[in-house]
């Protein structure tokens, strides 16, 4: 394990333990010096003791550096291997074996920490068959949204991407969607033209939360009724401890999801967990269809599913009804709006 690869693994076990603090920052600044570096110099600087005189490494960092150097896998990141792991019920586990690909991941093009390729090579690692990248839209300014013409130069980044996998016989795709801003008035923050191109669409409400019910409902019960919608995600927007849910009329909005075939998201990241345990029920007795996504914006976040496995199993959503247990033929078919019945047959493994 090269030095660079060992503080990548540490920020990658950081990020899958949540750590939102300085340490994952400390060692990502500590990575990007070591990677810009010549091999000679870092281990002159290795041997000599003068890696922490280099701006951006620390003590803790430096040992790693050192040990990676020695041809030794770091204590420190054999530490966090053990202590970052993501554990998981058995009943949950039957959902996670189900999963083919994961439906909303950020990336460095928005406000992600890792950018497209490692976020493929991280999901390729973890036995998905596909990704949806799903960057934020442009009106999200606060995580850097795109534009419509950074959108475009995205598909082609993808495309490209994609086209070297395929060249390489790997057999994983990314599959190009986008977080989608609903606006106050249901409206969707993108060109229908630019809807139509993207392969997966989640839509989340991120702008006046606190609005009355009534209008809430209305709000979202008008973006899961779009043609262009697919998954609806993190419905209430809470984050727990610090934001509470959104309220509407969850048997209204949930209704629409199953009307107009768009799926309720069970959205893994620990902050959300979103939705809590009494509306995922409630979405089940009106025949939704699901979609456990991690909402990755970091390597180390796509190992979050079994946060949303485990929920899913402890309220009984039927393992047949999440999209992303389809295989990606099947997953394209069904946001193409392919009927219930051909969606029933390809779901699963």
């Amino acid at each position: 394990m090269t030095p660079v690869a060992a503080l990548d693994r540490v920020v990658h076990c950081l990020d899958r333990a949540h750590d939102n603090g300085f340490r994952a920052k400390a060692f990502g600044r500590a990575r990007d010096v070591v990677a810009g570096m010549p091999d000679a110099e870092l281990a002159e600087r290795a041997a000599t003791g003068t890696l922490t005189e280099l701006d951006g490494i620390g003590d803790a960092s430096a040992r790693v550096i050192s040990e990676a150097l020695a041809g030794d896998v770091p204590t420190y990141l054999a530490e966090l291997e053990t202590t970052s792991k993501v554990s998981i019920t058995e009943a949950g586990a039957v959902y996670r074996n189900a999963l083919r690909g994961d439906c909303h991941l950020h990336s460095t093009w928005s406000d992600g920490g890792a950018p497209i390729e490692a976020m493929a090579a991280t999901a390729m690692s973890l036995g998905h068959e596909y990704m949806v990248l799903t960057d934020h839209s442009g009106r999200l300014t606060v995580a850097h949204g795109l534009n419509r013409q950074r959108l475009l130069e995205q598909l082609d980044v993808v495309a490209d991407i994609n086209a070297g996998l395929e060249q390489r016989g790997v057999p994983f795709r990314i599959l190009h969607g986008m977080e989608v801003d609903i606006l106050v008035d249901g409206g969707l923050d993108l060109d229908d033209d630019l809807l139509e191109r993207l392969d997966v669409v989640v839509a989340s409400v991120h702008s006046k939360l606190r609005m009355d019910a009534k209008e809430m409902t209305e709000r979202m019960v008008l973006a899961v009724a779009s043609p262009h919608v697919d998954i609806l995600g993190h419905c209430t927007g809470r984050k727990i401890g610090h934001r509470p849910p959104s309220t509407f009329d969850a048997d209204y909005v949930f209704a629409a999801c199953a009307q107009f075939r768009t799926a309720v998201e069970i959205n893994c990241r620990p902050e959300r967990l979103d939705p809590p345990r009494d509306l995922l029920a409630r979405a089940v007795e009106h025949d939704c269809w699901f979609s456990i996504d991690t909402d990755a914006h970091a390597t180390g976040q796509l190992e979050w599913q079994p946060l949303g496995c485990d929920r899913a199993a402890e309220v009984g959503v039927p393992v047949e009804r999440i999209i992303n247990t389809l295989p990606i033929d099947g997953l394209l078919a069904w946001t193409r709006g392919a009927g219930a019945s051909e969606k029933q047959v390809t779901s699963g493994r």
